[in-house]
């Protein structure tokens, strides 16, 4: 079917949404849940300030991040497998320490090591939920689940 098989367009649906994902979650400028949920409650003390400020809105936000990661992580854990999804990071590693190896960024940069770990996660999840099409379309091989 024209809607099963890999196109660009998909893809980069595919990455638009694993970098939302990835950075909604977390990222080092401070706009994201994890930065949201951490913050206190202005006029607490202790860990009552984070306790307080703690309402049934970011309650929420969380459950639907953790649903957006399970599918992600468990499309690519079927189409990559651990060992391939180890094999892509691993290779995004390698490029990481390329760039710091040769200059590109500064190590003593945290922010930009934080932006290129965050990028290359991202990257992983979205090979990870485009990777039956892309084997499909180069080998001609269908990838099915099977249920016992």
């Amino acid at each position: 079917m024209a809607s099963d098989a890999f196109s660009w367009g998909g893809f980069a649906a595919r990455c638009a949404a694993a970098f939302l994902l990835v950075y909604a979650t977390y990222n080092p400028e401070g706009y994201c849940f994890i930065h949201w949920v951490l913050q206190p409650k202005p006029g607490a003390t202790g860990i009552g300030a984070y306790l307080a400020g703690f309402t049934p809105l970011k309650a929420l936000a969380g459950i639907g991040l953790i649903a957006a990661w399970v599918v992600f992580l468990q499309a690519t854990r079927r189409s990559l497998g651990v060992g391939g999804a180890l094999l892509i990071l691993a290779i995004f590693g390698c490029g990481i320490w390329a760039l710091i190896y040769y200059g590109a960024i500064s190590p003593t940069s945290s922010r930009a090591v934080a932006h290129l770990v965050l990028v290359a996660l991202a990257l992983v999840l979205a090979v990870g939920m485009s990777w039956s099409h892309i084997t499909n379309r180069l080998s001609g091989q269908q990838d099915a689940d099977t249920v016992g």
